[in-house]
C-alpha cells in the first residue's frame, strides 16, 4: 500500500506501508505443531535412529513394569506362545466338533421353515459359529496340534483322528443321530420346535464345556483361549434366553 505525503515546502513524499501477515488460524497452529512433535519424536527416538543407522537389524523394545525403563531386545528375539494345558487343547478340539453340529442344524433352516425370527437366529449362530470353528483351527495349527474335520454324516467325526469319535459324539449338547434325524425330516412348526429344543440342548452343552475348562487346574490361562471361551460363554447363554422366548410365543405343533 502506497501512501503520499506533502512536507511543509510543497514537496510529494512517497511512503510504502507494508501489510501485515494475517495471524495463523487455530486449526494451523495446531496442526502445525501436531506435525513438529511428531517428526521431533521420529527423528530424536533413539530406537528409530539406531534402525535408520542399520534397517537391516529391526528394533524390537520390551515396556518396562510401571517405573521402570524399556529394554531393547536383539533383532534376533522371537515371540513365544504362553503355555498350554491338555485341556485346553481337548477344549479347543471337542468345541470346533460341537460348533460344526450347529452350523449343520442352522443349514437346514431356510428348506424347512419360512419363520423369519428362525431364518435371522439361524443366520447368526452360523455366522458366530463358523467364525469361531476358524479361530479354533488357528489355535490349534499355530501350536501343532492336530485339527479335527468334519464328515458329511455326523459333523466333526473323523475317523482318521486319533481322537476317540464315541467320546467326541458324546459330547454334552450335542444331538444324537436320531434327533438330527428327526430334524431332517421336520417342517415348518414341528421343525421350529425340534430346532429350538435342540439348540437349547446344544447351547447347554458348550456351557458346561466351558465351566469344565475353566473348573480344570492350569487350564484356560492362555489368553486368546480365555476370551474365546468367555465370549462363547456370554453369547450362547443370550442366545438361550432368545430361544426360550421364541418357543414360549410360537404356535408350536405337538410332536406327531
Amino acid at each position: 500500500m502506497t501512501i503520499f505525503s506533502h512536507t511543509s515546502n510543497g514537496r510529494q513524499v512517497r511512503f510504502r506501508r507494508e501489510r501485515k501477515p494475517k495471524p495463523d488460524s487455530a486449526r494451523g497452529v495446531i496442526t502445525r505443531a501436531l506435525l513438529v512433535a511428531s517428526v521431533s519424536a521420529v527423528f530424536l527416538s533413539p530406537a528409530a535412529l539406531a534402525q535408520q543407522n542399520d534397517p537391516a537389524k529391526p528394533v524390537v523394545v520390551q515396556p518396562g513394569a510401571p517405573g521402570a525403563p524399556s529394554k531393547t531386545l536383539p533383532s534376533s528375539t522371537r515371540a513365544i506362545l504362553p503355555p498350554r494345558s491338555p485341556a485346553d487343547v481337548a477344549f479347543m478340539q471337542g468345541m470346533i466338533v460341537h460348533h460344526a453340529q450347529a452350523v449343520e442344524m442352522t443349514a437346514m433352516i431356510p428348506s424347512h421353515t419360512q419363520n423369519k425370527d428362525l431364518h435371522s437366529l439361524g443366520a447368526r449362530i452360523s455366522s458366530s459359529q463358523s467364525d469361531e470353528i476358524k479361530l479354533m483351527k488357528r489355535w490349534l495349527a499355530a501350536r501343532g496340534e492336530s485339527v479335527p474335520k468334519a464328515m458329511p454324516k455326523m459333523p466333526g467325526m473323523d475317523m482318521s483322528h486319533e481322537t476317540s469319535n464315541k467320546n467326541m459324539a458324546l459330547m454334552p449338547g450335542m444331538l444324537t443321530p436320531q434327533q438330527m434325524e428327526a430334524l431332517r425330516k421336520a417342517k415348518e412348526a414341528e421343525f421350529e420346535r425340534l430346532f429350538l429344543l435342540g439348540m437349547i440342548q446344544h447351547h447347554n452343552g458348550a456351557l458346561a464345556m466351558v465351566k469344565d475348562l475353566f473348573d480344570t487346574a492350569g487350564a484356560g490361562q492362555d489368553g486368546e483361549l480365555f476370551n474365546f471361551a468367555t465370549d462363547a460363554d456370554n453369547t450362547q447363554r443370550a442366545e438361550i434366553r432368545i430361544m426360550e422366548t421364541m418357543l414360549k410365543k410360537e404356535p408350536l405343533e405337538e410332536k406327531r
